[in-house]
């Protein structure tokens, strides 16, 4: 079965909007899809629509942001929530209304190296999204010619220790997987060799995240090389995690992987979505 459990619509940081990303993912022969939006569930009814309409399972999930120790952030997907569930709900505003101070304050530092009216234009980016994002700040650099790609503005300019990188307290690990548990999903570690942590940070992180609840690991990612993914395999065998297939998709052009193109979950490892259909 091809599957892709994390892909972003333009109700966060993506550019098609959730029905247009059940349609390329149905196009992409996908059968089993989850729609994981940054700290929301607003584009999950739409998107489930369209994929059952065109015969594809679905899942509901959001991906959330995580504070970790002292300036350490990771991501965590839900898969399988509720959406309506209050605490969820409760906890994914309250995530998104720090994102507009974040934002300002990012436009605030680029601001201070000669990029000027960052936060209008990225804002510009986010019109139909519910968050202004680094990738919305990112899409206006481009424009502005100061980066050739997205991916460059988020190296010389975005990440840790660049000049528009600022730091933020997102929600706290316990939180976050007490909101997923609360709204019956699963949680599962999203990408995790983009993070800039050490490998032993890595897995302290992994390991209180397994002792809290959480079931998965997304071995199987768009962003990661094949090497990487068996890295990923020995960590999910290690840590007693299920695999998880993910393109973390979010637009043409801006993705490592189209919809439904990650490599393919390793045999022995259990799949995610295996209680979840």
């Amino acid at each position: 079965m091809k599957v892709d459990l994390h892909c972003h619509s333009n109700v966060s940081d993506g550019l098609l909007p959730p029905a247009e990303v059940s349609r390329r993912a149905a196009d992409n022969g996908v059968e089993l899809l989850a729609l994981t939006d940054h700290d929301d569930v607003a584009g999950l009814v739409e998107a489930r629509a369209v994929a059952e309409a065109r015969g594809l399972r679905f899942l509901d999930g959001s991906e959330i942001s995580v504070s970790w120790r002292d300036d350490a952030s990771f991501h965590v997907v839900g898969l399988g929530i509720d959406p309506a569930n209050g605490a969820l709900l409760a906890g994914l505003k309250s995530i998104r209304d720090g994102r507009d101070g974040r934002a300002h304050r990012i436009a605030e530092e680029l601001d201070k190296i000669g990029i000027h009216g960052a936060y209008e234009g990225a804002a510009r980016y986010a019109e139909k999204a519910s968050i202004i994002s680094r990738a919305h700040f990112a899409r206006f650099l481009v424009e502005g010619k100061m980066s050739p790609d997205v991916k460059s503005v988020f190296d010389h300019y975005l990440a840790k220790g660049k000049p528009g990188y600022v730091p933020h307290e997102w929600a706290s690990l316990e939180e976050a997987l007490r909101w997923i548990g609360n709204a019956s999903g699963v949680a599962v570690l999203a990408h995790p060799l983009r993070y800039r942590v050490s490998r032993d940070e890595l897995r302290a992180f992994l390991g209180e995240f397994k002792d809290r609840g959480g079931q998965g690991i997304e071995v199987a990612c768009g962003a990661h090389s094949a090497e990487e993914v068996k890295e990923c395999a020995r960590l999910a065998r290690h840590f007693g995690l299920k695999g998880s297939v993910a393109s973390d998709f979010h637009g043409p052009g801006e993705s490592y992987a189209e919809l439904g193109k990650a490599p393919p979950l390793p045999d022995d490892l259990v799949p995610i979505w295996h209680g979840l259909i």
